[in-house]
């Protein structure tokens, strides 16, 4: 380290995102005790976890994973809020780099060639800066060696949050937003559908049942947690 970064680094220094402490020189992100405390569901190494048992009787899913479990005010919670409202995109990244190293060697998602995003509205977007749910994508896309697909999947219309509402009003705030694109570039894949939290799944079912439209199409899902009590 030169003089110029020691100052900047005295300045500004480099901090866990889920404690706060300063990060040492080969820390990214993450300090090493957080990244070992990070609450894994491996839910990736079961074809009949929780997750998956959301979407029974209203998905035909390859397979279906969260990451990390989410429970308030725990150090999950503090990563996916850095992400979403402070600009931290760089930790979605990071998250789906962790999290594509477990999928690429599991018999459930070894297969994937393509990863897809739920898309934001272009409105929330333009406001945030990016989809958090991208940069979980891209980082899972780096990992697996799958193709990141920013394009397909579409969201039509604005919708409001879906913090609150309940599983029905969650399904009618989003059971027809989403639309395809040239969606014959996907024929014969195996999609991983990416999100950020999963809670009822509504979300999900509505841009899978789109993605479902495709021919001969495996469609998967990743989030990087759940919000569930299991």
């Amino acid at each position: 380290m030169n003089l110029a970064d020691y100052f900047m680094a005295l300045l500004f220094p480099r901090i866990c995102k889920a404690c706060g402490k300063v990060l040492f020189k080969n820390e990214e992100i993450i300090c090493t005790k957080c990244l070992y405390n990070l609450p894994q569901t491996h839910f990736h190494r079961y074809p009949d976890n929780a997750v998956m048992q959301i979407f029974w009787g209203r998905l035909n899913l390859y397979s279906a994973t969260a990451f990390l479990r989410f429970t308030k005010t725990g150090m999950v919670q503090k990563l996916i809020h850095q992400l979403k409202y402070k600009g931290n995109y760089e930790i979605g990244i990071f998250l789906g780099e962790l999290c594509g190293s477990k999928l690429k060697d599991s018999e459930y998602f070894n297969t994937v060639d393509v990863v897809i995003p739920v898309p934001l509205h272009w409105k929330k977007e333009k406001k945030r800066g990016y989809n958090q749910s991208e940069m979980f994508a891209r980082g899972l896309s780096k990992t697996m060696g799958a193709e990141l697909n920013t394009k397909t999947l579409l969201r039509k219309i604005h919708t409001e949050t879906q913090t609150k509402k309940s599983r029905e009003e969650r399904w009618q705030n989003v059971s027809d937003v989403f639309a395809l694109s040239t969606p014959e570039q996907l024929a014969g894949r195996h999609i991983l559908l990416v999100d950020d939290v999963i809670t009822t799944g509504a979300t999900l079912e509505a841009s899978a049942a789109q993605l479902f439209t495709i021919p001969d199409v495996k469609v998967s899902i990743a989030t990087i947690a759940t919000a569930g009590k299991y």
